[in-house]
């Protein structure tokens, strides 16, 4: 397969990107390579090789559920540098806007 200018502006076009002359000759020049690559690979015998459909026989290797305690109200607000009896207290961050 050819790269040329009409297949970089329409993936360009696709992609919403614009580029300038000296871009769209390094990206062609790149898509070349890479299409060369893949095409070098396909010469390859893969007859007898199985499909991989996973990097390893390893599935759902997750650990179990363990209840376990919690902190507590007054241990969780101990080290915050602002709060009241119950909660954080942080700073506000939205802005109210003027109509």
């Amino acid at each position: 397969m050819e790269v040329n200018d009409a297949l970089v502006e329409k993936l360009a076009t696709l992609a919403r990107l614009q580029f300038d002359d000296a871009e769209k000759t390094g990206i062609k020049n790149d898509l070349q390579r890479m299409i060369q690559f893949v095409e070098k690979l396909n010469e390859l015998d893969t007859s007898g090789v199985a499909p991989l459909l996973h990097m390893s026989d390893n599935i759902n290797v997750l650990r179990e559920d363990e209840v376990k305690g919690s902190v507590n109200r007054e241990d969780g607000l101990k080290n915050a540098p602002l709060h009241d009896e119950e909660f954080f207290k942080v700073p506000k961050v939205i802005k109210k806007l003027i109509s």
